[in-house]
């Protein structure tokens, strides 16, 4: 969703499983799209990823910012949070390759 995060938080999301790799952006650099764990929602003790609290509830908490952007909003998950979105494409195994996930295939004689 265009969050920006440094390197070190994500590393830490994906070591303990809370986020996945979903597919690569259909955009310059195709940057690699993450989504949520199966994990993190049993840890959260959520069934879907729409349980999460909203803006309101959480200003409500004082867990928002007052200064917050005028255009800023919490978008709406998909009804189905595995499905990709229209500029998503798969995540092939040359892209695990290129993202050294996998060891690229040697081809025998």
């Amino acid at each position: 969703r265009g969050v920006e995060t440094s390197k070190g938080t994500l590393d830490t999301l994906m070591e303990t499983e809370w986020v996945k790799m979903r597919g690569r952006r259909r955009t310059p650099g195709r940057p690699v799209t993450y989504g949520t764990s199966d994990i993190f929602l049993d840890h959260f003790a959520l069934e879907e990823i729409r349980d999460l609290p909203g803006m309101e509830e959480l200003k409500g908490a004082g867990l928002l910012s007052g200064r917050m952007p005028s255009n800023f909003s919490i978008p709406l998950p998909p009804a189905d949070p595995d499905a990709l979105t229209d500029d998503e494409d798969p995540l092939t195994d040359i892209d695990l390759e290129e993202l050294g996930l996998l060891t690229p295939r040697v081809e025998e004689d």
